[in-house]
């Protein structure tokens, strides 16, 4: 195999694959995403965020075993999703200016390749998920049938980001269970309210795509919405704010927490604001930035349990 194609032509500008990993491994970390780790990151913060309300609960930090155990479960999942994900689409993903460099279309990965790749990672997370009680094990396995049917969703309907929210958001059923050993309302409307905000920054993020998908018949929320993003943002961001807000007042949150909330509902509607959704590089930018919307509602969940 040889790494035809070299770097993704979405990566991070200076990622350490490109520049630091050994050009044996660069073509699988890339499979991976480890040069494009905003995913994991997002996939992250629904599983923080649910250990924080379950701190908030508790009046106490959440265990920071736990909050290590989630980081490396989501980049190892993330990683075995988005292998699982350009196995369906490698012959899509050949038609798509932004997506054709990616390694099995562009020839670094062969698909059998991906496939065993693929169940590597699936056991990292396995083995990550086992170290927590049994109905958070339950929990987590049942998330599989979601990541599974989620590529083809694209093919089928104009809303295939609710289905990324319904996976993307699976961690927001994780942290709660892994202290109470069960389901409670906050996570669940939790839950909801992180589907309602990946739904947004999803439908960002397939602006970069537009032009390519409506040529060659993928649908999207970008496409459904058109002209009336902003707006649509606007419904799912505030529907995003309310329902988080609401988990978490019913977890005990107090003042910390709402002064998060706020600086969270600022930066969701700073991107609602100045969206450009004719200008890919400002998408990939907004899309990237609630990394850091996330972390500012996981630290005002820190500071309130704390104190």
């Amino acid at each position: 195999m040889s790494e035809i194609g070299g770097r993704v032509a979405d990566a991070t500008a200076r990622n350490w694959v490109d520049g630091l990993a050994p050009a044996s491994t660069r073509p699988y970390l890339r499979l991976a995403r480890f040069d494009r780790p905003i995913g994991s990151w997002l996939l992250l913060m629904p599983c923080w965020w649910s250990a924080g309300l379950a701190g908030m609960a508790q009046g106490q930090l959440p265990s920071l075993w736990h909050i290590v155990l989630f980081f490396i479960g989501a980049f190892a999942m993330r990683g075995a999703g988005c292998t699982w994900n350009d196995f369906v689409d490698r012959d899509l993903d050949g038609l798509v200016e932004r997506t054709r460099s990616r390694p099995i279309p562009s020839g670094q990965v062969t698909a059998k390749q991906a496939v065993v790749f693929m169940v590597l990672q699936a056991f990292v997370g396995l083995a990550v998920l086992l170290q927590f009680n049994w109905y958070t094990v339950m929990t987590g396995l049942a998330s599989l049938l979601v990541v599974a049917i989620y590529p083809f969703m694209k093919r089928i309907t104009y809303w295939p980001q609710i289905f990324l929210g319904l996976a993307f958001s699976w961690g927001a059923l994780m942290g709660w269970p892994a202290v109470f050993g069960r389901h409670h309302w906050p996570p669940l409307v939790l839950y909801a309210g992180s589907i309602a905000w990946v739904i947004a920054y999803d439908t960002i993020y397939a602006h970069q795509d537009r032009e390519d998908d409506m040529m060659i018949g993928i649908k999207s929320t970008a496409l459904l919405f058109g002209q009336n993003t902003q707006m649509m943002l606007a419904v799912f961001y505030t529907l995003a704010v309310v329902l988080i807000g609401i988990a978490g007042f019913m977890a005990g949150g107090g003042g910390i927490f709402a002064i998060g909330l706020l600086a969270f509902a600022a930066h969701l509607a700073w991107q609602t604001l100045t969206i450009n959704i004719d200008d890919p590089a400002h998408c990939l930018k907004l899309f990237r930035s609630n990394r850091d919307a996330g972390l500012i509602l996981f630290a005002a969940m820190l500071l309130d349990a704390a104190f």
